[in-house]
């Protein structure tokens, strides 16, 4: 095992400072993106409050098998041949994750899509982005919140970290402070 850089956990907490800038329904959208596509506990009994909840998650469970595939097919350059199978079941998830109106801006979407995808999809994601978010089954005014949510820097970038995500914010349970005080 590869002993911890002393960036490692500066690169963490800067992680961490991103996650919690986001806005409370961001961060539970997030966290729920992330069990359903890494299965990592019963997304129905952790996250569903109601029926309408229920059924976006199991949605989102049948867009996310493709993100298997999608892992599988990050372009490893700027060869088109390799753009078209990548980029449009991206782009599908991603207008599906941009319609559920929990991502507000492209740094909320940048977050969750490097943690389902990996670090090599970041090159890929301004443009599956600013695809997504201009499909016409978003409300016009939603199109403009989150197309001028992307800087000019993330879109025009002429490089890419390689580094992986460290933090992937999970469910946290409630402590009971009265239980604990006892």
């Amino acid at each position: 095992m590869a002993s911890a850089k002393p960036t490692d956990g500066a690169v963490t907490l800067a992680e961490m400072r991103e996650f919690a800038s986001f806005p409370s329904a961001t961060q539970r959208y997030i966290r729920r993106s992330l069990d359903i596509a890494m299965h990592r506990r019963d997304p129905m009994s952790t996250w569903s409050r109601d029926l309408v909840e229920e059924a976006s998650i199991r949605a989102q469970g049948r867009i996310y098998a493709r993100l298997d595939e999608i892992r599988t097919m990050v372009p490893d350059d700027s060869g088109l041949d390799q753009v078209e199978p990548f980029m449009a079941p991206l782009v599908v998830i991603s207008a599906f994750d941009l319609s559920q109106n929990r991502l507000g801006s492209f740094a909320a979407y940048r977050f969750l899509y490097e943690r389902l995808i990996g670090a090599g999809s970041r090159p890929w994601l301004p443009g599956a982005f600013c695809a997504a978010a201009s499909l016409p089954h978003l409300h016009p005014d939603k199109r403009r919140e989150l197309l001028q949510s992307i800087s000019e820097a993330a879109a025009t970038a002429a490089g890419w970290s390689s580094r992986e995500p460290t933090f992937y914010p999970e469910w946290v349970e409630k402590v009971d402070t009265s239980a604990a005080a006892n």
